[in-house]
């Protein structure tokens, strides 16, 4: 029998987001036992709204989900509506959910969950770290209590997708991301702690989600075929797609290949999140390297760069295991086969 790995998973609902949530619920190895959110993508609870929304589309409404902090540690509130759409999930338009935000606050369902379960929770972050941050701050142990922290964000040795060496997810809240790394970092030399597990750039950007993946997965749920991913179609015209997971994920993504189209150059989508949660469930997607990473917070050029020690001249212990390769085939394989199989059991 398959080992089940609990998942916890603190994000930023956007459109990468929201496909990260249906790959976790469609994944017979993944125990989804709650989703933590905050600003990033969107303001915090319109990420609350798309992540309950996504989990009933997916049949999971039973998980809980928590609202965290709205806002980053020092820094003004950014989002990202040119990304991902007003509402964060492009052209989808999903109804509000008939259950309720939970009312505990995202950083102490952290804390709880790997209290209530030491050794046993992996922690997923796919959007910056404000919540961990906090959670960290009121349980120093944190690093030791969870099984892993695997996250999305920073860029190592490629270029930055805000400014030149930045990535979103750090950008927003440098703070946090360099109190974690520190925090971990020290659990990991004090007590022989898993390094967390960073996926980058570096990797993220290689996995290239197209329309032809979208057709796979809508003939791998057995759905009709739709047009609506097609260069220049119509952006008032949804999907017609018979299976409403293949609707919503054409309709999200297609927003999201459109930006990328204007701005990188290619008609497809980075997504960027899902990859994480596939590397959290099986490690071997990924090829990493040890190496120290610290984070720029006062560069005139710079703040919010992952500076990453890869020749070792500080002279200190490593804290992250950073990807350095990923193998995108076999992922998109995997993600067409699960996603495909939980729109065919939803169906209509």
């Amino acid at each position: 029998m398959t080992e089940r790995v609990p998942l916890l998973i603190d994000c930023d609902t956007g459109i990468d987001d929201a496909l990260a949530l249906l790959y976790a619920a469609a994944s017979p190895d993944a125990e989804l036992i709650a989703v933590t959110c905050l600003s990033g993508n969107v303001e915090a609870r319109q990420v609350a709204r798309n992540t309950l929304a996504v989990l009933e589309l997916a049949g999971r409404a039973e998980v809980e989900v928590a609202l965290g902090r709205e806002v980053p540690l020092e820094r003004p509130l950014e989002i990202a509506p040119e990304t991902h759409g007003p509402r964060g999930l492009g052209y989808a338009d999903l109804p509000t959910a008939a259950r309720p935000l939970s009312d505990r606050f995202g950083p102490d369902v952290i804390v709880d969950a790997a209290r209530r379960r030491p050794g046993e929770i992996t922690l997923v972050t796919l959007g910056p770290l404000t919540n961990v941050a906090l959670a960290l701050l009121s349980e120093p142990e944190l690093p030791r209590l969870l099984r892993r922290w695997v996250l999305m964000g920073g860029s190592y040795r490629s270029g930055g997708n805000t400014a030149p060496t930045t990535e979103w997810n750090v950008h927003c809240d440098p703070e946090a991301a360099r109190l974690c790394f520190a925090r971990f970092g020290e659990a990991t030399e004090a007590a022989g702690t898993p390094r967390p597990l960073a996926l980058g750039l570096d990797v993220t950007e290689r996995a290239k989600m197209t329309p032809d993946h979208v057709v796979a997965l809508a003939r791998r749920a057995g759905s009709r075929p739709d047009p609506s991913l097609d260069p220049g179609h119509d952006p008032e015209t949804r999907s017609i797609a018979s299976h409403r997971v293949v609707r919503f994920v054409a309709d999200a993504l297609r927003f999201y290949m459109e930006f990328h189209s204007r701005f990188d150059g290619f008609y497809g989508a980075f997504v960027h999140d899902p990859l994480a949660v596939a590397a959290a469930l099986d490690p071997s997607l990924v090829r990493t390297e040890a190496v120290t990473v610290d984070v720029e917070l006062a560069g005139t050029l710079t703040t919010g760069e992952t500076v990453t020690d890869w020749r070792r001249v500080w002279g200190r212990p490593p804290n992250v295991d950073v990807a350095v390769e990923a193998d995108a085939s076999r992922f998109f394989d995997m993600l067409v086969e699960r996603v495909g199989d939980l729109a065919a059991r939803i169906g209509e």
